[in-house]
C-alpha cells in the first residue's frame, strides 16, 4: 500500500480508503507568576463567609436609574499599558431580542481584561445611550501584576427599546469605596423560597434553598449595591429527616436590588459524590417550585451516576438580551487563541448548528451533537483548544452559537465522571487521595502509608450505572472554559474543574506519580487536552479557590518533567514527544513496526503548550521552543517536502531499536519509500522522492499514483498538501494551530514556516468549522 493511500481527499468527497483510515486514526481527532499562596475556599459546611473569588465590588451609583451624561469617550492605551481615567477599556454590543420595550434591565456576564488594563486600584464605569451606567465589578482573579484578569460585571439597564441594539462601554474610572457584603435576610423576609421535590421509588425528597439560607452556611458569589449571589447545597432529605445517600441539590440564588426584586434562581441536582459506596443510576420525578408554584417538572428521570444537571429560572419575567462581547478584545487579551478574524461564519452553518441543536431536545441527562462514545476516532467538530461551535461563536458573536456554547456546558454535566468529595465540596483531589483511581486495577490504588484502598467505589449490581456516555481524555472537549468565562455562572467553572481533574483520576496513580499529578501516560493527544484543560481551569479560577492552587501546582509539576525529559536531555532533535517509552512511536513504517508516530497528535500537544504560554504560565517557554521545532521543521528543514509536513505517520528511526533520526531530511526520505526500504514508484516507474517538492511534476505524480490504484480522486494541484488539505478538520487543519504558536516563538524559521504554510495551494473552508483557524499573533 502506497503512503498516498493513506492521505487522499477527494475535493468532492473523501476517497473510500483514506476516510476509513482517516475514522480509524483519530484525526481530527509550575506554578505560573501569577499564583502565589492561596488559602481554601470554605465548604459549604463552613462558616458563612464569600464564594472563592469574590475580591471586590464597585459602583458608580446605587441610583440605578440615574444615568449621567458621559463624557467624550478615551481611547484606551495599548494593551499591557494601565487605561487612563475615562479611557474604554472594552465595549458589549446589547440587542434586546424581545419586541417589546423593556425597563430597569439587569444584566450580568463574565469579562477579561488584558493584564495592566485595569489596574488594581482603579474602577469601572459604564456608557450606554451617551450617559454614564454605573456597574457593580466583582473581580475573580488577577494578572501576576495585580491587574484585573477576569470579572463578573452587573449593569441595570433603565430602558432597551424593542429591537435596540446598543454598545455598553466599560471606561476606566476612580476605585470605588469598599462595600460590604449583604445577606439573603431581606429576600427570605419577602416570602421567597425555592423548593425541588424528588420522587424516587414512592419516597419524596425535598431540599428547600429558604431553608438552607436560613440554616446552614452560605457562600457569597456576588456582592454589591445591585445584585448579591448567595449559594448553598445539601442532600435530599426524607419526610422523616433522612439524606438520601446519592442525590443532592444545589442552589445559586442571585438577588437584583431595587429592580422590582427579580430574582434568578439556579438549580443543579448532583448524584456524583466520591466515595459513597454502591454508585447507581437513580430514577425519580422531579418538581421545582419557586415561591410554592410549580414551575418545571420532569417524570422518570434516570439520572445517572457521577452526574449532574442544571436548570435556570426566572420567577418573574426574563431579561431578553443579547451580550455581543468585543472578540478583537478577548483575542487581544490572549484569553482565547487568535482565530482568524477574517473569517466571516456561514450563515448556513450557523443555522444548521441551531437546528441540529433544536432537533436533539436537550435536556437533563441529555447531550446534544458531541459523539457520546468520546474514544471514537475521526475528524470532528469538539476537538480542539475550543470546539467547533465554540470557535463559531467566537468569531460571529451570534445568539444561536451561545445557545449551544452555553448550553453543551449545561449538558456536560450529563458524563458519569464528575466526583465531588464531600469534605471539601470540591472534586476529589490527588493531593488528599494520591492513590485514587476511577477503577482499580491490582493493587495499585492502595494506599500503603494509610492502609486504604483509595479507588472510588464501583457498582456492585450489573446494569444498575448503565450510561449511554463514555468519556475520554484523548478527545474530551473544552466544554465550560468559554462559558465560565462570558458568563461568570459556577456552574460552569465546576464543569471545568470536574473535567480538568478527571483527566487524573483516570490514570494508573503509579504513571501520574501520585499527587505529582503527571500527565505523560496518556495518548500524545491525551496528553495535549488533558494539558489544555488544566491550563484553562488554572487561568480563569478566582485567585482564592483552592481548585487554582491545586491545577497551578499540577502543572508547574507537568512543565518540570517535560523540560527536564525534552528539552534538557534532548531525548530527540526534531522535537517531538515520543511520551517516555509509553507507545508514542507506535505506528509502523517501511523500517517496520514502532518506528513511526503521529506528527497530528504531536501538533495537538504544540497547540496546548502554546495555549499555556499565551495564558500566562511563562515557565512553559522553553518547552514551546523545542517542541516549535518540529512543525516548523517539517515545513523549512532542508531535504523535508513541507507538501508532505501533515502526514498521518511519520518514520522516525530505521528500525523499532535503532536512534531517532536527526534530521528531518532522513525522516522524509524514510517515510516516502516503499515497501523494506525500496523506493515508491508509480507506473511511470520514476520515484516519488524525485520530484520537486510543491511541483506539478510532484502532482502529476501522485495523481498517477491514484489512477494506478483505481481511485476516483481528482487530480491534484501542485502545492497540495497530504493529508485532506480541504477538510477543516485534516491533518494540514490538526497542523496549523500548531505552526501559529510556533511562529511566535522566536526560534529560527519560525515565521518563514508559517509563511509557506500560508501559501499552500489548497486551503480548507473553514466557515463552518473553525476550531483549528488560529493564525499567528
Amino acid at each position: 500500500m502506497s503512503i498516498f493511500q493513506y492521505h487522499r481527499y477527494t475535493r468532492t468527497g473523501v476517497a473510500s480508503l483514506g476516510a476509513v483510515l482517516l475514522a480509524a486514526c483519530g484525526g481530527g481527532g509550575n506554578a505560573p507568576d501569577h499564583v502565589s499562596a492561596v488559602a481554601p475556599a470554605a465548604s459549604l459546611t463552613a462558616p458563612t463567609t464569600a464564594l472563592a473569588g469574590d475580591t471586590g465590588t464597585q459602583a458608580g451609583s446605587s441610583a440605578l436609574l440615574s444615568l449621567k451624561p458621559a463624557n467624550p469617550l478615551t481611547p484606551a492605551p495599548p494593551l499591557g499599558l494601565p487605561a487612563p481615567i475615562g479611557s474604554t477599556l472594552t465595549t458589549l454590543q446589547l440587542i434586546n431580542k424581545s419586541t417589546f420595550p423593556q425597563y430597569n434591565v439587569p444584566l450580568t456576564f463574565g469579562q477579561v481584561f488584558a493584564p495592566g488594563a485595569f489596574p488594581a486600584a482603579s474602577g469601572l464605569v459604564g456608557v450606554y445611550a451617551g450617559a454614564q451606567l454605573p456597574l457593580q465589578v466583582n473581580i475573580k482573579a488577577r494578572h501576576a501584576d495585580g491587574s484585573v484578569r477576569h470579572a463578573v460585571i452587573t449593569a441595570v439597564l433603565p430602558l432597551m427599546a424593542a429591537g435596540q441594539n446598543g454598545t455598553l462601554a466599560l471606561n476606566a474610572a476612580a476605585a470605588p469605596a469598599p462595600a460590604g457584603a449583604t445577606g439573603p435576610g431581606s429576600l427570605l423576609a419577602s416570602g421567597f423560597d425555592s423548593t425541588v421535590k424528588l420522587t424516587v421509588a414512592g419516597q419524596l425528597y425535598a431540599a428547600s434553598a429558604a431553608q438552607l439560607l436560613q440554616s446552614t452556611a452560605y457562600q457569597t458569589w456576588l456582592s454589591g449595591p445591585m445584585v448579591n449571589e448567595w449559594q448553598v447545597s445539601a442532600p435530599f432529605k426524607s419526610a422523616a429527616g433522612v439524606n438520601h445517600p446519592h442525590l443532592s441539590a444545589r442552589f445559586a440564588i442571585r438577588s437584583y436590588s431595587g429592580v422590582n426584586g427579580k430574582v434568578r434562581v439556579d438549580v443543579t441536582i448532583e448524584n456524583n459524590w466520591a466515595y459513597e459506596p454502591d454508585p447507581k443510576n437513580v430514577t425519580y420525578d422531579a418538581e421545582v417550585l419557586i415561591n410554592g408554584k410549580s414551575i418545571y417538572n420532569i417524570a422518570a428521570l434516570n439520572h445517572y451516576h457521577h452526574a449532574r444537571w442544571r436548570k435556570v429560572f426566572w420567577p418573574g419575567l426574563e431579561p431578553a438580551v443579547h451580550i455581543k462581547h468585543d472578540i478583537a478584545y478577548l483575542i487581544a487579551s490572549q484569553a482565547v487563541p487568535n482565530y482568524d478574524r477574517s473569517l466571516t461564519i456561514a450563515p448556513a452553518a450557523l443555522t444548521a448548528m441551531k437546528a441540529s441543536w433544536d432537533a436533539a431536545k436537550p435536556g437533563p441527562m441529555g447531550m446534544a451533537m458531541v459523539d457520546k462514545y468520546m474514544p471514537a476516532t475521526g475528524g470532528r467538530p469538539d476537538i480542539g483548544l475550543n470546539h467547533a461551535w465554540g470557535a463559531m461563536y467566537l468569531l460571529s458573536m451570534d445568539e444561536r452559537a451561545k445557545e449551544v456554547t452555553v448550553g453543551l456546558s449545561d449538558l456536560s454535566g450529563s458524563w458519569p465522571m464528575h466526583y465531588r468529595d464531600r469534605n471539601t465540596g470540591q472534586p476529589v483531589s490527588i493531593a488528599d487521595y494520591p492513590y485514587v483511581r476511577d477503577i482499580r486495577i491490582s493493587s495499585d490504588s492502595y494506599n500503603r502509608t494509610t492502609g486504604k484502598w483509595e479507588d472510588l467505589p464501583a457498582c456492585t449490581t450489573v446494569g444498575q450505572c448503565a450510561t449511554p456516555y463514555t468519556p475520554d481524555t484523548a478527545h474530551h472537549p473544552s466544554f465550560s472554559y468559554l462559558p465560565y468565562l462570558v458568563t461568570g455562572d459556577t456552574y460552569h467553572l465546576d464543569e471545568l474543574n470536574f473535567w480538568a481533574n478527571w483527566n487524573l483520576i483516570n490514570q494508573n496513580p503509579g504513571y501520574r506519580k501520585f499527587a505529582t499529578g503527571l500527565v505523560k501516560s496518556h495518548q500524545v493527544r491525551g496528553q495535549a487536552w488533558a494539558l489544555r484543560s488544566l491550563t484553562q481551569a488554572a487561568y480563569i479560577a478566582p485567585d482564592d479557590h483552592p481548585m487554582k492552587a491545586y491545577f497551578s501546582k499540577i502543572i508547574d509539576n507537568n512543565v518540570d518533567w517535560y523540560t527536564a525529559t525534552f528539552v534538557t536531555a534532548n531525548s530527540n532533535q526534531l522535537g517531538f514527544i515520543d511520551n517516555s517509552g509509553f507507545a508514542a512511536v507506535a505506528y509502523p513504517g517501511p523500517g517496520g513496526p514502532k518506528t513511526g508516530m503521529a506528527p497530528w497528535q504531536d501538533d495537538f500537544f504544540t497547540a496546548s503548550v502554546g495555549q499555556a504560554y499565551e495564558l500566562g504560565f511563562t515557565k512553559v517557554k522553553p518547552l514551546l521552543d523545542w517542541k516549535a521545532r518540529f512543525p516548523v521543521g517539517r515545513m523549512t528543514a532542508p531535504g523535508y517536502c513541507w507538501v508532505d509536513a501533515a502526514v498521518y505517520a511519520l518514520s522516525v528511526r530505521a528500525t523499532e531499536t535503532s536512534p531517532y533520526f536527526t534530521t528531518f531530511g532522513q525522516a522524509w526520505q524514510a517515510t516516502f519509500r516503499g515497501a523494506n526500504n525500496t523506493d515508491l514508484v508509480n507506473s511511470t516507474g520514476k520515484r516519488y522522492i524525485d520530484q520537486p517538492c510543491g511541483s506539478q511534476l510532484q502532482a502529476d505524480w501522485r495523481t498517477q499514483l491514484d489512477k494506478d490504484n483505481k481511485s476516483n480522486r481528482m487530480p491534484w494541484l501542485a502545492g497540495e498538501m497530504t493529508g485532506y488539505a480541504s477538510s477543516a478538520e485534516g491533518f494540514p487543519s490538526n497542523m496549523q494551530p500548531a505552526l501559529a504558536m510556533a511562529a511566535g516563538t522566536g526560534i529560527p524559521n519560525a515565521r518563514a514556516a508559517w509563511d509557506v504554510f500560508a501559501k499552500r495551494s489548497v486551503k480548507p473552508d473553514y466557515t463552518q468549522r473553525p476550531q483549528f483557524a488560529i493564525v499567528p499573533r
